[in-house]
């Protein structure tokens, strides 16, 4: 019994899928770099937000560049397995942000004092999304199964956040006195003082 394979015309997507593929690779590595240098160069702690889309940039690289290396005939395919996580660490960075901005939680100004790590990744995901979804639905004739699936990584980067931010521990207590500046610096995000100094 002989296995079908596709004909040729089947295997040629748009031109714009090869360097959008490499492009999407190329922002997970600056998100991964930039993610280790927070800790490694600057010093800062991660908090268990921060590990989550560590993890999922860290993940969405890893799955691009052996994607890549060993179909380099399918960038469709590859953008198309690194949107779910992609999805998933774009919706745990808006999470994130969103206690930033409620006051709900401080965070440590991020790379050349540009906003904070929770701003940095957002934007970081918003584009690493875009990218991954031109790539992959420039890409699509590579399966036919490949339109139909684009709803259903959407969905599945949606359960992977979800779960990710139920799962999260809770959030420490407020604090109940000002943050001693010297052995309590703002390397970390934490809960915010909310009283006067003097208290």
């Amino acid at each position: 019994m002989s296995i079908a394979h596709p004909s040729s015309s089947e295997d040629v997507c748009s031109p714009r899928t090869v360097p959008l593929a490499w492009v999407a690779c190329a922002v997970a590595a600056a998100g991964t770099a930039g993610s280790l240098f927070l800790s490694l160069g600057l010093g800062l702690k991660a908090c268990p937000l921060c590990f989550y889309q560590r993890t999922f940039v860290m993940a969405a690289f890893s799955v691009g560049l052996v994607g890549l290396w060993i179909e380099p005939k399918r960038p469709g395919l590859t953008t198309l397995l690194m949107l779910p996580l992609s999805w998933a660490g774009l919706g745990v960075a808006a999470f994130h942000e969103s206690l930033v901005m409620s006051g709900k939680l401080e965070c440590p100004l991020a790379l050349f004092g540009l906003g904070t790590a929770p701003a940095q990744s957002l934007t970081l995901f918003v584009l690493l999304v875009a990218v991954n979804t031109l790539a992959a639905w420039s890409g699509r004739c590579e399966s036919a199964r490949s339109s139909a699936a684009i709803p259903a990584v959407f969905l599945f980067g949606g359960l992977l956040a979800y779960g990710s931010i139920a799962t999260a521990p809770p959030l420490p207590p407020t604090p109940t006195a000002a943050y001693d500046p010297v052995k309590q610096p703002l390397e970390m995000c934490r809960p915010p003082f909310r009283g006067s100094p003097s208290s």
